[in-house]
């Protein structure tokens, strides 16, 4: 698959879980259930995969964790917050840059409509 069509499944599967839930619960919820929407929709997904930064050469395992990490090819940061502000969208930034990855989605599902809470980034 390419990364269009990565990311049109993603919020489709996001959708569906938002549409079940509703806004109001942690982010940990929502990302528990967009993990199983996408294995039952047989779309390979890492959850909380480990992101080393590499500092003048050396390895360093600073914590790094991406919510989502689908297909090897799409990042996906989700939060449930009041408003999505300019540290998400550089947070998504970064995890794009050293995971190298040219297409990311913050998903905000703190919104009364998912389309509202969603911004894709392309690098």
């Amino acid at each position: 698959m390419i990364e269009n069509e990565i990311t049109q499944k993603i919020i489709g599967c996001a959708i569906e879980v938002h549409r079940e839930l509703g806004p109001g619960l942690l982010e940990s919820a929502y990302e528990e259930c967009l993990f199983y929407v996408l294995n039952q929709n047989q779309i390979y997904t890492e959850r909380q995969k480990a992101m080393p930064l590499l500092f003048k050469g050396v390895h360093l395992d600073c914590g790094y964790r991406i919510d989502l990490f689908v297909e090897r090819k799409v990042i996906v940061e989700l939060k449930a917050v009041e408003a999505i502000n300019d540290v998400h969208k550089a947070q998504l930034m970064t995890y794009m840059k050293l995971a190298k990855c040219k297409v990311g989605l913050l998903i905000n599902f703190n919104v009364v409509r998912l389309k509202d809470g969603i911004v894709r980034w392309i690098i």
